[in-house]
Order: structure tokens, then C-alpha cells, then sequence
């Protein structure tokens, strides 16, 4: 008799099924009662990708489409409690973190990340879609020191990259140039610049320590972008945790996030969710 909790059903274009082992991602961030993003979409996002998730929840997050209401941080002895519940029981194939909202925090969670050689994709949250700070002054500064430099792949947008490098980006050579600062002098494994505040197409950019990929996208015009950060480095993490390299991770996550954009709900009465299901209606045979 199969085992069905280490194992997944997948089925091809021609209807044949076969097995694959379960692998699992754990999602470190915030909540979002309203589904869109944080650890409430990476579970999402595990799922749409056939990767059973896991969350620890760093802080609790009053937020909608319209913006952050409130925001209760956790305790650090109840973060680092949920962590052991997790690494003591089902060791994660991939780690992502989102919002680490203070330097001790970040503490706590450092350890889990060295101690295990798993790919470890880093959501630099500072600010929410809604403009809303999500990350204290101690914590920004201590995002570059206490994690970026364990990391398998960071995902910044432009203004988390400005905070991050202490620079104005606004050219390729800027691009690049903050690109080899991570790679040479923080020393991630990678990083992908998301280049969706800069001008013309939505393009990004991925360094890694042998190559640059330089990752084409349309631009949209929709207002519904809430959670494209937390949804695009939960795909990476679900990709990485089946064992794909990080380009091929990071260029299907690409193809996901440009047909969630194209085809968002239209939920809220702001700025509202991604769609997270189009992806695989699009290629239903591609779990793997």
C-alpha cells in the first residue's frame, strides 16, 4: 500500500498517472486575513506548485486591499517555538522568509537556516503594496548583516534594493552594479532584481555567482498587485524544494507571475490580489 503522505498524484496531458515524492516548503512571514499575500498566499502558492506548505507566523497582520490596519509582531520565544515544532518533525525541502519585522526576529530564525543545508529564498519585505511600513529602522539595516548572506536567492524590488545597497537604481548599470554587491560583497548565491518599478516592460534581472539572466515580461495595466512579492518567491521556493537550479526555478516562476498579473480576480476595493490558480489551469500537467 502506498504511503499518500510522501507521495503526489500527478497526471500528464494523456491521462497516465504516476508518483513522485511529496516535497514540502515552510513559509516564515506574516498573515493576511484577506488571502493576498504573506504566509497566508505562500500556502497558496505551495499548493497551486504541488509542494505540501508549512507556515510560521512572525507577526499577524490586520491588512485588505486597501492597506495594514494593524500589526501585532510575535514574541520571539513563540517564533522560535513554531520553528522547532517544524524542524523537529518534517525537515522542509526549501525556506522562505517574508516579514521578519525586527532584528531579534531575525535572530532567531538565522540558526534554522545555517544549521541545515536547504535552499533559502529571501522576500526582503519592508513596505506593504498599500505604502504601509512593515519592518522597523533596526530591521532594515539588519536584513543585510543577519540573512541576506545565507541566502539561495533574494528577491527585492527596486526601492528594497535602494534600502539594501544604499543606492539610487534607475539604469542597467545600476542594475548591475547592485547585482555584484550581492553576489561579491554580501555574498548571497543570488539574487533577482524585480524591475517592476522601473520604466517600459516588465523586466527582471537574476545574478547569480556564473550567470546573468535578464527575464522579459509585459507590463499590465491593472492596479491589482497586491502580493506579487510574497507569490513570485513562494514559486522559487516551491521550484528549489523540488530540486530544480535556480535559474530554471526562477524562469517558471517568471511565466507564473505574468499570467497571474494578466489575470487577476479583480477582488477588493483596492489594490487586490494576484491570481494564483491560472498557471496551472494554463499547464495542468506541470507540477513537476
Amino acid at each position: 500500500m502506498r504511503n499518500v503522505s510522501l507521495i503526489w498524484r500527478i497526471r500528464n496531458k494523456h491521462g497516465k498517472a504516476w508518483w513522485i515524492k511529496l516535497k514540502t516548503a515552510l513559509s516564515i512571514a506574516g498573515t493576511d486575513p484577506t488571502g493576498g499575500a504573506g504566509t497566508t498566499v505562500d500556502l497558496k502558492v505551495f499548493q497551486s506548485r504541488g509542494v505540501y506548505g508549512m507556515s510560521v507566523v512572525t507577526s499577524i497582520v490586520a491588512q485588505n486591499t486597501l492597506g495594514v490596519q494593524q500589526v501585532f509582531n510575535q514574541p520571539a520565544d513563540v517564533i522560535a517555538a513554531q520553528l522547532e515544532s517544524v524542524y523537529s518533525d518534517i525537515l522542509p525541502d526549501a525556506v522562505k522568509t517574508g516579514m521578519l519585522a525586527t532584528s531579534e526576529v531575525m535572530d532567531v530564525v538565522r540558526p534554522y537556516i545555517v544549521q541545515h543545508d536547504i535552499p533559502y529564498v529571501i522576500d526582503p519585505v519592508m513596505v506593504a503594496k498599500s505604502g504601509d511600513a512593515l519592518l522597523d529602522e533596526n530591521g532594515k539595516s539588519a536584513v543585510r548583516t543577519k540573512l541576506l548572506d545565507v541566502a539561495t536567492v533574494v528577491t527585492p524590488n527596486i526601492p528594497e534594493l535602494e534600502e539594501i545597497v544604499q543606492m539610487k537604481v534607475e539604469t542597467m548599470d545600476d542594475i548591475k552594479r547592485a547585482g555584484k554587491i550581492f553576489i561579491n560583497e554580501i555574498g548571497s548565491k543570488s539574487v533577482l532584481i524585480k524591475g517592476g518599478h522601473l520604466k517600459g516592460d516588465a523586466t527582471d534581472y537574476l545574478f547569480t555567482r556564473d550567470e546573468f539572466v535578464v527575464l522579459k515580461g509585459e507590463r499590465y495595466d491593472t492596479k491589482h498587485t497586491h502580493g506579487t512579492g510574497c507569490t513570485y518567491s513562494a514559486v522559487i521556493t516551491s521550484e528549489l524544494a523540488k530540486g530544480k537550479s535556480i535559474v530554471d526555478a526562477v524562469n517558471l516562476a517568471k511565466q507564473y507571475m505574468d499570467l497571474a498579473i494578466k489575470y487577476t480576480p479583480e477582488l477588493g476595493n483596492g489594490q487586490g490580489p494576484v491570481n494564483h490558480f491560472k498557471y496551472q489551469e494554463v499547464n495542468p500537467c506541470l507540477h513537476n
